[in-house]
């Protein structure tokens, strides 16, 4: 805490009050975007865990289905089983205001590029040189992609909510523990600064009043 170098005037003074309910007022506001977002990032830190063990269980099945068809199918039947898609998959991102932080929002669009009858097949193959665990390996990557993506979505998100509840914190702590204490301390300054010029100021208007006053007596004498 710390006074500011001003000069102790009654201008001054309404100025550095009218700064510090507008620096109080302000104080508020972050504080409550400071709680907001931590509420918020709390909630999706939560989300986070939840999904990635999710998404990791669930890649590691589809990795072990995977691995074993390697083990039954030849590389190169695997390799042409896989070599064109079903569907073109494609990524959309957009831009969420979430406190005043802009937060990604991701969408996934499917449209089929093979057999419009099959409208629920998501292998790109036939199933007369493929086993059920190459079925079951795609399956489970069809499946978890969504999950994937938001998972992509929460973790780019928390990290930028963590940035900004840094900045606020900053700015929080910069008004509580520094700028509202200074101005506190230099509007008690300049206060008793002007009682005491406003005290010294009587004393000497009483003075001279008394100067007067003997002065008017001793002329009627």
């Amino acid at each position: 805490m710390a006074k500011l170098q001003v000069t102790p005037t009654r201008m001054n003074l309404t100025e550095l009050k009218a700064q510090l309910v507008k620096s109080k007022r302000g104080h508020k506001l972050l504080k409550d975007k400071q709680d907001e977002l931590m509420r918020r990032f709390i909630d999706l830190i939560s989300e986070n865990r939840r999904l990635r063990k999710e998404v990791e269980q669930e890649m590691g099945s589809a990795f072990a289905a995977f691995l074993v068809a390697s083990v039954v199918t030849t590389p190169k039947m695997l390799a042409e089983a896989v070599s064109f898609p079903k569907a073109d998959v494609q990524l959309d991102i957009s831009s969420e205001n979430v406190m005043s932080v802009m937060v990604p929002k991701m969408e996934i669009s499917k449209s089929d590029l093979g057999n419009q009858d099959a409208e629920h097949d998501v292998y790109p193959y036939g199933y007369t040189f493929t086993s059920a665990e190459l079925d079951k390996a795609v399956d489970g990557l069809d499946k978890v992609l969504d999950k994937l993506i938001r998972l992509a979505e929460i973790e780019k998100t928390c990290q930028l909510l963590a940035d900004e509840l840094e900045k606020s914190r900053r700015r929080v702590n910069a008004l509580e523990y520094r700028m509202i204490p200074d101005l506190e301390e230099t509007i008690r300054f300049i206060m008793l600064r002007l009682d005491e010029n406003e005290r010294a100021t009587i004393t000497r208007l009483m003075k001279v009043k008394d100067i007067i006053s003997k002065a008017e007596e001793a002329q009627l004498e």
